[in-house]
């Protein structure tokens, strides 16, 4: 078996597959470097970022397949799945032969897969921007811990960066210490680890607590439906929810 082999970045996984189209090499899986499982029966090869490869590879996707295409590709890499690299490079390969039809063409092992998985990182950005709950810090900046299970929140930064314009923020993705950043004017992505205990602003307990009392007096007890509140919203998730948190 042969593996390519990525620095996990997303030019890293389009590198792999201008390497991979333009020498006609049938790869048995694309892995991020820290996802890869010592194997004596893999044959591994490194692939070096090149940021000139990716983005050929970038832009013929919107060009010759569709800007949908690309969406997918990008959410399926965000997926951080098995399996999910050798997928999108199949993907990619059928269409660029028969172009923005690809996404009709649900029979292909390869288009459904990438569909199922996009639709799945689609689904928890969307659930996390009704759900994400900030807190004020000492410092005043707003801050968001999260655990998702899907790498989102590059995604979900653009969002807030429209929507908390005129605040400082962080989003923070403690599962994989990595963190959004926004400044009033722009956001970038870098790795947090979390190394000491936040310092929450003195009003902010106050805060949480109103809603909690809110929460509680809006909800009709003769409504109480646990099993059908875990379906909308996975325990997993509650974790992070003020109103949530203590039950």
């Amino acid at each position: 078996m042969i593996y390519y082999v990525y620095d996990g970045s997303f030019d890293g996984l389009l590198t792999c597959i201008y390497e991979a189209y333009y020498k006609h090499e049938n790869p048995d899986d694309i892995v991020s470097m820290d996802k890869l499982d010592e194997n004596f029966l893999v044959q591994k090869y490194y692939i070096e970022t090149d940021r000139s490869k990716a983005d050929k590879v970038y832009n013929s996707i919107e060009e010759k397949i569709s800007l949908e295409a690309l969406k997918k590709v990008f959410y399926a890499y965000l997926s951080e799945l098995p399996k999910s690299g050798i997928c999108i490079l199949k993907y990619l390969r059928i269409g660029y032969k028969i172009g923005r039809q690809v996404d009709e063409n649900l029979s292909n092992d390869a288009v459904l897969a990438i569909d199922k998985i996009s639709h799945k990182v689609s689904i928890e950005k969307h659930r996390f921007l009704g759900i994400l709950r900030f807190k004020m810090l000492e410092n005043e900046i707003l801050y968001a811990a999260l655990e998702p299970e899907y790498n989102i929140v590059g995604l979900l930064a653009s969002h807030f960066a429209s929507r908390l314009s005129n605040e400082n923020w962080i989003i923070h993705d403690i599962k994989r210490n990595v963190a959004a950043l926004y400044n009033k004017k722009e956001w970038i992505v870098k790795e947090m680890p979390l190394e000491n205990e936040l310092i929450i602003h003195e009003d902010e307990e106050d805060y949480q607590d109103m809603w909690r009392a809110y929460y509680k007096h809006m909800a009709i007890q003769s409504r109480k439906n646990l099993k059908l509140k875990k379906n909308y919203m996975p325990m997993k998730y509650w974790k992070h929810l003020v109103e949530l948190s203590n039950l």
